[in-house]
């Protein structure tokens, strides 16, 4: 099964950082590098050149020189990756952001915390969408296989057990998912947030460092 965009369930995710300041993307390598298999562009075509259908999350700043972070992501974008990419930058977020297909957006400086807890949450997020995905792919598959087969050749099938086996498999996981996220208090209220009709963009605030 598929954890997110390249990682299976019990693999590291992969995270690229993506700053053209060195010295503050090393650092935010250092406190990621604990929980995730982390590397760093320090330019925008750097990133592409890094970005692959393995990562699973980019760390994207909007400020560059040559190709900026929006151009970056509109790349990544145009190239069909589903990488995950939040915005971590020192510029506001203004209605320009409304166009922009990334998963979150963090001003600078992030904090540590700030910064692991919205690399989990936005991970966790992929889990369960590539999971639900999976599970209706594999449910659609049963149907067809129930409409189309006698009942005796369906229990005579090890493939069609071996189906139901991993719908069975799919489903807990997806459950096991929900409950990890319903544990975050924040991530639960972007579900709300959601639901209601809001967005849930993060717009942490502090005095502002490129």
């Amino acid at each position: 099964m598929m954890e997110q965009n390249g990682s299976p369930v019990g693999e590291e995710s992969e995270v690229l950082v993506v700053d053209d300041e060195p010295r503050l993307a090393d650092l935010f390598e250092g406190w990621l590098a604990s929980k995730w298999s982390v590397s760093t562009a320090y330019s925008g075509e750097e990133a592409l050149e890094k970005v692959s259908e393995s990562v699973d999350l980019v760390l994207l700043d909007r400020r560059m020189p040559e190709q900026s972070g929006d151009d970056v992501l509109a790349t990544i974008r145009s190239r069909g990756y589903d990488t995950r990419v939040v915005m971590v930058t020192a510029v506001d977020p203004d209605f320009d952001i409304i166009d922009m297909e990334f998963d979150d957006y963090l001003v600078k400086p992030v904090s540590k915390d700030e910064l692991l807890d919205n690399v989990a949450d936005v991970l966790e997020r992929a889990a369960y969408e590539s999971s639900v995905r999976e599970y209706y792919s594999l449910a659609s598959k049963r149907a067809l296989l129930e409409k189309e087969k006698a009942e005796h050749e369906l229990n005579e099938s090890t493939a069609y057990q071996e189906l139901l086996a991993r719908i069975d498999d799919v489903a807990a996981e997806t459950d096991r998912t929900i409950s990890r996220l319903e544990s975050h208090t924040d991530f639960a209220d972007v579900f709300r947030d959601l639901d209601s009709g809001t967005d849930g963009v993060s717009s942490s605030r502090s005095p502002s460092s490129d």
